[in-house]
């Protein structure tokens, strides 16, 4: 069956919408039946279509997929009919897990704590539970342990397409982080004593 170029605008433009979440280029070329770099071009096209003040949708790459999604300035609109989405507000803690995780991916637990300093069990299940940390598999290693890494909701939450666009971390930002988990473990062992004495 021969396609012209609006037939493949077509398909993806349902494909994309309909499955609300991204979807790798080399599906799309398998489902279009067509090379990737003739689907990039295409993506690119419905880009620029939806990049016109009148849509109220775009398109974003991330890490190789594409999904479909709201323009950030219909959030206002949206959110009169829809039930608020749920937010979430990372503590400093967290924040500073995440990004350990997000440079240093694919990272134990262990990992984490060495260079935090504390035990990061709950913390890294939390960012779990956020959706912007992910288990990506075991070590190969004694004991197996659970290797960890970010999500396409990291990428999404940060607004960059890839991990590629992080800034670059310097050593000194390291020991901020060591220098911080340190703070916070003594400041625990603190009101700890402070409620046994009470």
């Amino acid at each position: 069956m021969i396609m012209d170029q609006k037939n493949y605008l077509a398909i993806l433009e349902a494909i994309l919408f309909t499955m609300g979440e991204s979807v790798e280029l080399s599906k799309l070329a398998q489902a279009l039946e067509i090379d990737k770099n003739e689907v990039k071009k295409y993506l690119e096209e419905l880009t620029k279509k939806y990049e016109s003040s009148d849509s109220g949708v775009q398109l974003i790459e991330l890490d190789g997929a594409y999904q479909m999604c709201t323009k950030p300035e219909m959030y206002d609109y949206l959110i009169k009919i829809a039930k608020l989405p749920r937010k979430y507000v990372l503590t400093d803690v967290q924040l500073e897990t995440l990004s350990i995780i997000a440079y240093k991916q694919p990272i134990t637990k262990a990992e984490i704590e060495n260079i935090r300093g504390v035990s990061s069990d709950h913390v890294v299940n939390r960012l779990v539970e956020f959706n912007l940390v992910c288990e990506l598999g075991r070590l190969d290693a004694p004991g197996r342990p659970m290797l960890f890494g970010t999500t396409e909701e990291f990428l999404r939450s940060f607004g960059v397409h890839s991990l590629e666009e992080l800034p670059a971390l310097n050593q000194d930002t390291i020991e901020e982080f060591k220098r911080e988990a340190q703070e916070e473990l003594e400041y625990e062992a603190q009101e700890e004593e402070e409620n046994i004495i009470i």
